[in-house]
């Protein structure tokens, strides 16, 4: 059992918590959630014994055997499989003490290590169990003798994690695990924390990572911690109860204060009142004090209409993908590609890691020429690309501001700071140095950099990390309303559903539609050769392959469109529509009109307006549906 009691936690002089009062029970799966700079990763410090608490105490079981995730890698000689294995620092030093023992030849201290090892819980498959984690984190075979100084930082990060799991932990803590990872390795990687036995503390901007692997929420908001039960869904739908019920409490107060202190304004100077007044006087000083509910400012940002948007857009056909190495040799990745883009195409990409899914996106942006077929492109078409290195390619001391000049160096300096505004920039923030900013900042500001094109295609691999919640969820909306093609490549499945009408695997050296959803792609993983539940899973999703030649039948360019601004104004109606019940349920509450129903001609005017809109948007819902069937005919 864990337990914080008046907890208080500062980092220098900001004090990031107060008052805190919870108890968490061994085996529980803890998501801890919170906006940016709201203490998180402090907390995690505290747990860890990395910070003291500033009042209050922290009560954690004696002896607790902690992991996490370490920040950096060395760069070191050791292979792959043992650096993991030596997450588990016991059987890793019985298994040098064996290696060791039987260079030397002395057989009776490889003996003894032996029976060590047999007296260790999952002493004898150790190895395996390292060579299993390393797999479902996407490292294949070939790899795993491969030192660890030859891999990239994002593949150092993964390794740590594996380092991590491997070591044996009543509590474990995991600081935003997905960030690195592709959709196979989250899926994995929620498969296994659902069967860790111990303690988990999660941070995570990933809403659906949450919701599969959590049994509760602690949520640190305004220097305070309170504990949900559920999942993050369950968390979002108990907060927003919380906020309405403070609101209704909050202006049945003030509408008590006001009566009170009218009574009293009027009669505390005569003499046959003053008892009433005196009485009125103290109910009015015990009153609880119910705070207003602070909308928090909701972030938007949004891509603005392509100034040219051609109805089809680029195509590879009988397409050979890959790259010629320093040597000269080629090495092809993707063969027999036939693969096309038309405006509001809003397509996924699936597929294992290393697959060739970047290489894929590579290929269409024109960074990676083709080595056979053809690819065909509109000259009117306009690429919007984010990689997982654009982030890295900003330029460090400069404003964003100066990043804009780059691009357009003619425009003047209030178009930039307008601009920048709408992107979460605002005021002398569009002048800062970026050296200051956080990753979730930069990644913000390299989207506003290809924003500022208007493009008409995006090619987005891996575009939320380091994004959090709010901005995942702004850049979900802003890409729902973009009127242009869309090729998206994610861990993130929220991002993923609500962005993407159709899917594509990549795999095998091929690149094929999809029949199905994001679940049945997750069940295609568990089912592949290889995977601990490919003997329990032997049912595979139908897979539509596009033929080499011709290019595949697909609806018309003005099919899809009517189609998509269809979608659009349905969406549009379903959250008018959720905005007005909610409008006439409170309407309904007999709370409402006590003490003079104050509030009431705000929500009628507001019912009034909604209902206008909803209205609006049926009549252009059936004006665009008429539309679409005649271009269907």
């Amino acid at each position: 059992m864990i337990s914080f009691r008046n907890f208080a936690l500062r980092r220098g002089t900001r004090l990031l918590l107060s008052q805190v009062d919870v108890t968490l029970h061994a085996g529980w799966r803890v998501g801890v959630v919170g906006r940016n700079g709201a203490g998180k990763s402090s907390l995690f410090a505290a747990l860890s014994g990395e910070l003291e608490a500033d009042a209050g105490d922290l009560d954690l079981p004696s002896r607790l055997a902690i992991a996490q995730v370490a920040q950096e890698t060395p760069a070191l000689p050791d292979p792959a499989l043992d650096f993991v294995l030596g997450g588990d620092t016991k059987i890793a030093a019985l298994l040098r003490e064996e290696a060791e023992a039987a260079a030397r030849g002395d057989y009776e201290a490889v003996a003894v290590a032996h029976q060590h090892l047999a007296e260790l819980p999952g002493g004898y498959d150790a190895q395996a169990r390292a060579g299993r984690l390393l797999h479902g984190l996407g490292f294949s075979p070939d790899t795993h003798g491969k030192a660890v100084a030859e891999f990239s930082g994002g593949w150092r990060v993964r390794l740590n994690l594996a380092r991590a799991l491997m070591m044996p932990s009543e509590l474990l803590l995991l600081d935003e695990p997905t960030n690195h990872l592709d959709l196979d390795a989250v899926l994995w990687l929620e498969q296994w924390l659902l069967k860790y036995e111990g303690t988990l503390f999660l941070i995570s901007h990933d809403r659906e990572f949450l919701d599969g692997v959590c049994t509760h929420i602690l949520h640190l908001h305004d220097g305070r911690a309170k504990l949900y039960v559920g999942n993050y869904t369950a968390f979002e739908r108990q907060r927003a109860e919380q906020l309405r019920q403070q609101q209704i409490a909050h202006e049945k107060e003030q509408t008590e204060r006001a009566h009170l202190q009218k009574f009293i304004d009027r009669f505390k100077a005569k003499a046959s009142k003053a008892r009433q007044a005196q009485s009125r006087m103290k109910r009015l000083e015990k009153l609880a004090g119910t705070e207003a509910v602070r909308a928090e400012r909701a972030l938007t940002i949004s891509f603005a209409a392509p100034q040219k948007l051609p109805a089809t857009l680029i195509r590879l056909n009988d397409a050979q993908c890959g790259y010629v190495a320093d040597d000269g040799q080629v090495n092809a990745v993707l063969r027999n590609v036939c693969f096309g883009l038309e405006s509001g195409d809003r397509i996924g990409l699936l597929g294992p890691n290393g697959a060739g899914k970047s290489t894929l996106v590579k290929t269409l942006v024109g960074d990676l020429p083709l080595l056979a077929g053809e690819r065909n492109a509109h000259p009117d078409m306009r690429i919007g690309y984010f990689a997982q290195h654009t982030v890295e390619s900003l330029h460090e001391g400069m404003s964003p501001v100066w990043h804009l000049k780059q691009i357009a160096p003619e425009m003047g300096e209030q178009v930039f700071r307008d601009f920048l505004g709408r992107w979460n920039f605002a005021g002398n923030r569009a002048f800062e140095s970026i050296d200051g900013f956080s990753g979730g900042e930069r990644a913000r500001l390299a989207l506003a950099l290809i924003a500022w094109r208007q493009p008409n295609v995006l090619l987005l691999d891996e575009p939320t990390n380091h994004l959090d919640l709010d901005m995942r969820e702004a850049l979900a909306e802003a890409l729902s309303d973009f009127d242009g093609a869309i090729v998206l490549v994610s861990h993130d499945r929220h991002l993923i559903g609500l962005v993407c009408d159709t899917f594509w695997r990549v795999a095998g050296g091929k690149v094929e539609e999809f029949d199905g959803d994001l679940d049945a792609y997750a069940a295609w993983l568990r089912s592949r050769p290889g995977t601990d539940a490919a003997a329990e899973e032997k049912a595979r999703p139908a897979v539509k392959t596009a033929p080499a030649k011709p290019v595949p039948q697909r609806e018309t360019p003005e099919q899809r469109q009517a189609k998509n601004r269809l979608r659009r104004v349905e969406e549009q109606m379903a959250k008018k529509q959720a905005e007005l019940e909610e409008i006439t349920a409170k309407l309904a509450d007999p709370e409402l009109y006590e003490n003079g129903g104050g509030g009431v001609n705000d929500l009628v005017e507001t019912q009034r307006l909604l209902q206008h809109d909803c209205a609006e948007l049926e009549s252009r819902w059936l004006e665009l549906y008429e539309r679409a069937e005649g271009a269907s005919a």
